[in-house]
């Protein structure tokens, strides 16, 4: 199986090498077939010019500004079987790749697979909030996944999706921008095949959201979004703040 990372980035020169520095230290000695793309994002700084400088990594420009319009710009570009959706201020925790892998080669009906982000910039008690949050959002996976059998749970910036599973549900939807993406693409591949959220797939991710919104806002609007999308198929907030991208 071939790996395509999709990398969604605007205006982040300071955070988008150290993203591209993890996928080649877990590709390193490894035989699996990778290939990354950066989606510049209408970016004025000097992303692109960062993400060129490492060997192999192609650069997809989409003028579009938007999350869902660069994720779906990669994905058109992308010639994995499986497409790796992170961000550019994400980091790969040691194992990622083989995880995933190992996932996808072992479970044919894995359509889609995640978890959780681990905020390296922000301090152990906001992470462990976070923890919290996300023990409350796995009881919510499990009864949708497994009682309701009406969805499943993605986290969006760390997830995994079978192309041609996507392909057959819609790809992304175009309601879409920000708030909700995530839940979207986790309930219509609930519908193709299995869908899984597993605490053994963490990503190092930037806390610069939570630390502008504030844990409880951001956590409110994740969680309303979630629902509203769940059950309304639109999501509630349809406007965002390019904060992550500062």
């Amino acid at each position: 199986m071939k790996l395509s990372f999709v990398i969604p980035a605007y205006n982040e020169e300071n955070y988008i090498g150290k993203c591209l520095e993890s996928i080649s230290r877990e590709t390193k000695g490894k035989n699996y077939d990778v290939e990354v793309i950066v989606v510049n994002n209408a970016s004025v700084d000097k992303t692109k010019e960062v993400a060129s400088s490492f060997g192999g990594v192609i650069v997809v420009d989409e003028m579009k500004k938007g999350l869902v319009s660069a994720r779906k710009a990669g994905f058109h570009a992308a010639t994995g079987d499986l497409i790796a959706n992170i961000d550019s201020d994400t980091i790969l925790t040691p194992g990622w790749i083989d995880k995933v892998m190992r996932e996808f080669s072992r479970n044919g009906k894995l359509v889609g697979l995640s978890g959780p982000f681990i905020y390296y910039d922000l301090s152990p008690s906001v992470n462990f909030w976070v923890r919290i949050w996300y023990a409350f959002g796995f009881v919510s996976y499990i009864f949708n996944r497994y009682v309701f059998k009406i969805s499943s749970m993605l986290q969006g910036g760390n997830f995994v999706i079978k192309k041609d599973a996507f392909e057959q549900v819609g790809g992304y939807n175009n309601s879409f921008d920000f708030w909700g993406e995530d839940t979207d693409v986790a309930r219509r591949l609930h519908k193709v095949g299995e869908v899984k959220f597993t605490f053994k797939l963490p990503i190092y991710a930037s806390g610069r959201r939570l630390q502008a919104e504030g844990i409880f806002s951001s956590a409110v609007k994740y969680t309303v979004n979630y629902v509203w999308t769940l059950f309304f198929k639109k999501p509630f907030n349809k406007t965002f703040t390019d904060i992550r991208f500062k």
